[in-house]
């Protein structure tokens, strides 16, 4: 029993600009599915304005309506079709899709990006827009300026196409990255990385105090004061998690209601994956005022409900976690240097969020300050592993980094184009 593989994902675009598309998706069910699916919608810059997911554990249905982030975005919908079928269980055919296999994909092998360019302003937010256009995932970055103006980048990625292995996409690459780049690129390279490059995760060095900073799950005074300047910052304080066992005979209704931002069902579809509970069904209201509702109906992984309390409260302890602090901001010195730090959780299965460096280097852009040198690394705690993000800033003359004031702002501007407010 199944359905044809071309049905398995249907993308309706919306008659006009501002209307919603509607992303559905009819398959067989496998736990951690809707968390893969929202990673990627996040990926290609879409926002889920709302969304629907049912399943008789054996099947399910999932449809998610979804709107551009900026206006200024362009999506291959063909593309992202491709991509979205990429997770999916196999309905009546093997998956064909870029040689991936829904039984466990084999690792994207990982690829060195290296150019030589004069420095401007802007640049690697840029190199980081075509990098996502081309659809090629930034694993990890070293990114230096030389003192003679020249700026020196090493972007380790992977291609969500699997087709970096052949000249052509090698070719369409540097031919995008030459045209964005124009008469400041000096020389652009790309190839397989080798084993010493494999073996090294890139790992952040970070001292306990700037950890502490940064991974705690409670705001610090730094970020307190940030919230005089932002009263978004005040609506993450107040989400609510509740379960409920009573309703249901075989399921927990789990009810959040929380501040809306850019990734939100992502964030929550990864807590939910990363704690093995699985969604039979599931409402996840549009935003009003800028806060969501969710209904949940959900079970662990063998099919029973969430009855051990501690569990439940692990559960709600993560999730209001992960509405209050989805990524961590802070400015702190490095030396002589003033460093911003952004941090995010990375999945258990090892994928990272998409799309911050990109986000981060564009706030960057619109304020007008100059990236030194910039690194993606990833640092672990007892408890999880984070992808860190360092940027050593260069002086303005409108943001003197020794300024507190302007430090806060810099850090309000990044985290609010982080979770798109």
């Amino acid at each position: 029993m199944g359905i044809p593989w071309d049905d398995v994902v249907l993308i309706q675009k919306g008659k006009t600009p501002d209307e919603p598309c509607v992303i559905t998706v009819n398959c067989p069910d496998k736990v951690g599915l809707g968390c893969d699916l929202c990673r990627i919608i996040l990926e290609f810059g879409l926002w889920i304005t709302k969304g629907d997911v049912s399943t008789d554990g054996k099947w399910c249905y999932i449809v998610l309506w979804v709107v551009l982030s900026s206006s200024s975005l362009r999506v291959d919908w063909d593309s992202l079709k491709n991509r979205l079928l990429s997770p999916c269980p196999s309905c009546l055919v093997s998956s064909f899709f870029y040689n991936h296999s829904s039984n466990g994909p084999s690792p994207s092998p990982l690829y060195l990006l290296k150019f030589l360019c004069l420095d401007r302003k802007g640049l690697l937010n840029d190199v980081t827009k075509v990098l996502c256009q081309l659809e090629l995932i930034i694993q990890r970055v070293k990114v230096t300026t030389t003192p003679d103006g020249r700026v020196l980048d090493l972007f380790f990625i992977t291609d969500s196409m699997e087709l970096l292995h052949t000249k052509k996409r090698q070719d369409e690459t540097c031919q995008h990255l030459n045209a964005i780049l124009g008469d400041y690129c000096i020389s652009c390279e790309l190839q397989l990385a080798g084993p010493e490059y494999e073996t090294q995760h890139g790992f952040s060095s970070l001292s306990s105090e700037v950890a502490e900073g940064l991974l705690n799950c409670h705001l610090s005074e730094e970020e307190a004061r940030l919230q005089k300047l932002s009263p978004d910052m005040r609506k993450l304080k107040k989400p609510t998690v509740m379960i409920d066992n009573l309703l249901s005979p075989a399921h927990t209704l789990l009810q959040i209601h929380c501040a809306d931002h850019k990734g939100l069902l992502y964030d929550i579809m990864r807590t939910l994956k990363d704690c093995n509970i699985k969604i039979a069904y599931g409402r996840f209201s549009s935003s009003i005022k800028g806060y969501r509702d969710m209904d949940l109906f959900i079970q662990n992984t063998d099919g029973t409900k969430v009855i051990d309390q501690e569990k439940q409260i692990a559960l709600c302890s993560c999730l209001k976690e992960e509405m209050l602090h989805p990524l961590r901001v802070m400015i702190t010195n490095r030396g002589p240097d003033t460093e911003l730090l952004v941090a995010n959780p990375v999945e258990l299965s090892g994928k990272g969020r998409p799309r911050v460096f990109y986000d981060v280097t564009f706030a960057l852009k619109k304020l007008g300050i100059c990236i030194f040198s910039a690194e993606i690394g990833r640092y672990s705690t007892k408890n999880r592993q984070w992808e860190v993000y360092r940027f050593l800033l260069d002086d303005t003359h409108e943001f003197p980094l020794a300024c507190s004031k302007a430090r806060s702002r810099i850090v309000d501007i990044v985290r609010r184009t982080l979770m798109g407010w």
